[in-house]
């Protein structure tokens, strides 16, 4: 059960609301309790007129530190008539959670309860990450908004303190590399050298020397002892990435090299004991590739102890605003630019493509978007074309059948509304009283789309300068 508190300066409004909340432990008053009376930290959303907010403050920032002073836990909706909606998104802006505009419905009000109760959950797991496990340096990559990644993020917190063998599959650009230094980065390795081999980009005739070095004359060329990455690895972690490439010699060496934890050089003739942990890294099927005797299955038995599969940029697109804003900060600060983000029509269709080369594909499209880019948004001019949907027609989404109906129908309406707004907004030049008329909707439900939304009239009128 929930505990909410209802302020305003009209007790039959408190009544109305608290009557719409339902069966939720809802309590109501008139002005808010000073921050000296003490706080309480059971409430977990406030709903606060504008008036009972503000009070005799002329600052909203001061009048919402005064009411975290006293609910320090609670999630601040402001309540506004249709005069006031520009206050309200203010305090939005300010760090309150969302806003409602009298008369308030019972829809949108659940709406609101069950947007207050989803952001509760992710920001109890992303601060039991924090306080748990995960280094300060590392929350940038494991704040994350799907379940998929959420999952693969528990699997290596329970690995990571192992010398357990990992095998980490997934398609190219998924980012298998940044999760191995990862697991790397918070097991109790972390102080010891973390080598990476990229099995495919080396030739078949140097992989054994690469891995496990070679002795002075053991070929031509060889005219000094060269020591392995294994050898150099000792005490922390190799990482084997594209393990599915190596050649048959190559497998029988490493299979002797994970059972019996020692190496041999090329040319060498006694054992060199090694403490390794081992995380292997492939985008290909390995089942099918020791099925077509191409991969010892031992090996694939040895390496397999530990899967982990990260999943493609369109198994996670709930996570695409968050890595295009990753990216826009990590690229301002290397070309020195001031992009403040991206327009939303292209985000919207940036969520229609494909992204067969996955996060390192996105990554590498923004670096292109913000060197092309004259002004401080992303627009589409700076994507390549065959990227976008230059038409500005609404592209119909993959069908999510691993979903319940009910919420993969809010998907694709949420994405639908989101575009259909974007596209009028842009047409209109960022006017609302134009977009409003031709949507056939009041200024005040485009207001409250818009925020909904996360759409901004600034960023439709630079456009149209």
């Amino acid at each position: 059960m929930r505990k909410m508190l209802v302020i305003t300066r009209d007790g039959g409004r408190s009544e109305a609301i608290s009557e719409l909340l339902g069966q939720e432990e809802v309590l109501t008053q008139t002005l808010p309790a000073p921050a000296e009376s003490g706080s309480d930290k059971e409430i977990d959303t406030l709903f606060v007129d504008v008036e009972s907010l503000l009070g005799r403050n002329k600052s909203i920032n001061k009048a919402l530190d005064k009411l975290w002073a006293s609910y320090p836990s609670a999630a601040i909706v402001v309540m506004a008539d249709e005069e006031q909606t520009k206050l309200a998104v203010d305090a939005v802006k300010a760090g309150a959670f969302d806003y409602l505009t009298h008369p308030i419905e019972k829809e949108e009000l659940g709406l609101i309860v069950d947007k207050v109760r989803e952001s509760d959950v992710l920001h109890s797991e992303l601060d039991y990450l924090r306080g748990q496990f995960w280094s300060e340096d590392s929350l940038e990559y494991v704040d994350t908004r799907s379940k998929a990644m959420r999952d693969v993020f528990v699997k290596i917190r329970q690995v990571a303190g192992t010398r357990t063998t990992v095998l980490l599959t997934g398609e190219t650009g998924t980012g298998k590399s940044l999760i191995a230094k990862l697991t790397h980065a918070h097991s109790n390795r972390r102080d010891m050298p973390f080598i990476s081999v990229h099995c495919g980009a080396i030739p078949d005739t140097l992989v054994e020397s690469e891995l496990f070095g070679h002795e002075r004359g053991a070929f031509t060329g060889a005219v000094r002892r060269k020591l392995g990455k294994f050898e150099l690895a000792h005490g922390g972690t190799i990482f084997l990435d594209e393990i599915g490439t190596v050649s048959q010699s190559v497998q029988v060496k490493l299979l002797h090299t994970l059972q019996e934890r020692v190496i041999q050089r090329v040319g060498g003739e006694s054992d060199i004991p090694v403490d390794v942990r081992i995380i292997a890294a492939t985008n290909e099927d390995m089942g099918q590739l020791c099925e077509e005797g191409k991969f010892r299955k031992d090996l694939f038995y040895r390496l397999n102890v530990f899967p982990v599969r990260i999943p493609s940029l369109r198994e996670r697109q709930e996570d695409l605003p968050r890595l295009c804003e990753v990216f826009i900060k990590q690229f301002n600060g290397l070309l020195n630019t001031e992009i403040k983000g991206i327009h939303p029509q292209v985000l919207d269709t940036l969520f229609d493509y494909e992204w067969p080369g996955n996060v390192r594909e996105l990554e590498n499209v923004i670096e292109r978007a913000c060197i092309l880019e004259t002004g401080d948004i992303l627009m589409a001019d700076s994507f390549p074309p065959d990227l976008l949907d230059s038409q500005g027609d609404v592209v119909t989404s993959p069908v999510k059948t691993s979903l319940p109906l009910k919420e993969a129908r809010q998907i694709t309406v949420d994405r639908f509304e989101r575009q259909y707004l974007a596209s009028l907004l842009e047409q209109c030049g960022g006017v609302i009283r134009e977009t409003a008329r031709r949507a056939g909707i009041t200024t005040r439900q485009l207001n409250k789309l818009m925020n909904r939304h996360g759409l901004e009239r600034r960023s439709f009128r630079k456009k149209n300068r």
